[in-house]
């Protein structure tokens, strides 16, 4: 049963990621970067940036999601232990 609503939020989670893609997020510098590549006529520079600005901004989740995964899993083992005693 538990196992089950751990795979529901960690669809859930990728769901709400996903579905992020669209968004448009750059820096000042970026900008002006993609705005001064767009004025010469190279239009790849700005949906790079942004793949690259989503990337950073989702491994933070990715890293905080396994280190809870790892830390409830630990949690759950050592409570069956006790339990068995």
């Amino acid at each position: 049963m538990m196992k089950n609503k751990i795979i529901a939020a960690v669809l859930t989670f990728v769901l709400v990621i996903g579905s992020q893609i669209q968004s448009w997020a750059q820096c000042a510098m970026c900008r002006a970067s993609v705005e001064n590549n767009v004025s010469n006529g190279d239009t790849s520079i700005g949906a790079g940036l942004n793949n690259g600005i989503l990337y950073l901004f989702v491994m933070p989740y990715l890293i905080a999601m396994v280190i809870g995964i790892l830390w409830y899993r630990a949690a759950k083992k050592r409570k069956s232990k006790l339990a068995i005693r």
